[in-house]
């Protein structure tokens, strides 16, 4: 039997004899099991006694800095400007707006001295006459150089003067209004408390300064009279001006030349007719967006008329060879109130041209 120290099958092959290994001199003494023993640290010695495994992320802070909140207040400023701006105009105030004014107007027929000269050309006549040099059609009214006012930008006097051209326009050299009955054309343009002044005008004229439809437009007998050349000739200006913090107004003075023959007379001999126009149109800011006018003076001269035709409703022109008749406009009284004073007055021979 082998001895106590050796296992029960005996002593290894191979093993030392005796049963003595080379670690038997080891003394493993309790100091040095108990160095050896296994110690794993609970979670909180961990924490506290140990560095953490990974990087701690930064704690976030509540609420917002103060520098982001600055932040959130300018973009909160200047989102609110953009409104204000945007909703206000810069050149807008709270002055209250006047009152649309009647149409105040005055229709002077203008008689010629002899007869009227007529010819065969009309660009004979128009090369012989002052509006020689005239430009033609809507040409003749160029728009002037534009500048803001105080209270109005350029844009809205821009805006004024293109309304204003385009009163004139329609009004003056548009076919369907000259020789027609076509009044839509210049009416849309128009303020909308001035349309019933205007359609009574038409419904019912009077010379009375105020509803005579040769006071809104020019417009001749289809009957007596056709255009000889759709070129019409035109001079003069346009003026704009601010009269208030509310208003701006326009000033147009133009010169219209037509060239007229006979409503039945293709061969007929061509005559001249100038008509001279003095508009004052008032534009409040409703009607700069709108598109429209107030026209509250129209000043006209006319010629050659017969200051015994009435030119209320239509111009009623003289054709070549033709004299004013003898006479003139009854008299008028000027205690008696509700009627204008009639006028008329004499065509100059160098406003003629000379055949």
């Amino acid at each position: 039997m082998g001895g106590p120290g050796d296992p029960p099958e005996g002593t290894p092959e191979g093993g030392p004899v005796g049963g003595e290994d080379e670690y038997r001199s080891v003394v493993f003494d309790e100091s040095f099991v108990r160095a050896a023993r296994l110690q794993e640290y609970s979670a909180q010695e961990r924490i506290a006694d140990h560095a953490p495994a990974v990087r701690r992320r930064p704690q976030l802070r509540r609420g917002l800095s103060r520098q982001v909140l600055i932040l959130v207040l300018l973009i909160a400023v200047a989102f609110g400007t953009a409104i204000y701006m945007g909703v206000r105009h810069p050149y807008q105030n709270s002055a209250v707006p006047q009152p649309v004014e009647p149409l105040r107007m005055t229709v002077i027929p203008l008689a010629p001295e002899g007869r009227v000269p007529g010819h065969r050309d009309a660009e004979y006549l128009y090369a012989h006459s002052p509006a020689a040099q005239f430009r033609v059609g809507a040409e003749g009214i160029p728009l002037p150089a534009s500048r803001r006012t105080e209270h109005f930008s350029d844009s809205q006097v821009v805006s004024a003067l293109t309304t204003a051209k385009d009163y004139i326009v329609r009004s003056s050299l548009d076919p369907d209004v000259l020789l027609g009955d076509q009044v839509r054309a210049v009416r849309v343009l128009l303020d909308t408390d001035q349309l019933d002044q205007f359609d009574q005008s038409f419904a019912h004229p009077a010379a009375d300064g105020r509803h005579a439809p040769t006071g809104w437009l020019v417009r001749f007998d289809p009957a007596e009279a056709r255009l000889a050349d759709g070129r019409i000739r035109v001079q003069g200006s346009l003026q704009a001006a601010e009269t208030d913090s509310s208003t701006l107004e326009v000033t147009a003075d133009h010169t219209f030349v037509y060239a007229l023959r006979p409503a039945g007379g293709a061969d007929s001999e061509v005559s001249l007719f100038t008509v001279r126009r003095e508009l004052h149109f008032r534009f409040d800011r409703n009607d700069l967006r709108m598109h429209t006018a107030q026209l509250v003076v129209s000043y006209v001269q006319a010629g050659p008329l017969s200051c015994v035709e009435d030119s209320t409703d239509r111009l009623h022109p003289l054709l070549a060879g033709e004299t004013a008749k003898a006479g003139g406009p009854a008299g008028t009284d000027p205690y008696a109130t509700g009627s204008a004073t009639a006028l008329c007055g004499s065509l100059a021979t160098s406003a003629q041209p000379k055949v």
